[in-house]
């Protein structure tokens, strides 16, 4: 079962992507701030971070992005920036910061679904 954690401070949202992946075969982890998403990540080894950018807390999604993909333990970890920052700057600070993937808010669920599971056959072409 793939695990999957939501980093997300609007619960709102984060319930949304909860009832989405609920009803596929993942494992689902939730996290209201950047600090509390690192422990998680570094506690429980997701597949893949949905991760918000803007977020109360010492650890923006930017900077959780970044020590994810700094820790040799989580280097399988496939990161989606989820954010309503969607200029080309904050994209190209997403993809700077390690995102593999950066969806605009507000989103389809639709589009979460599939693009979590074109990194996660991305992710098994390469093993």
């Amino acid at each position: 079962m793939k695990k999957v954690l939501i980093v997300e401070d609007h619960a709102d949202i984060r319930k949304l992507l909860h009832m989405t992946l609920e009803f596929e075969d993942f494992e689902i982890y939730e996290a209201a701030n950047g600090d509390t998403g690192l422990e998680m990540a570094r506690s429980h080894a997701p597949d893949v971070v949905l991760l918000d950018v803007m977020m109360p807390g010492t650890l923006s999604g930017l900077e959780v992005c970044r020590c994810i993909k700094a820790n040799p333990a989580l280097r399988h970890t496939k990161v989606i920036m989820l954010t309503a920052r969607g200029q080309a700057e904050d994209r190209q600070n997403g993809m700077n910061a390690g995102a593999d993937e950066y969806l605009v808010k507000p989103f389809s669920t639709i589009q979460v679904l599939e693009t979590v599971y074109r990194l996660e056959a991305a992710h098994e072409q390469h093993c």
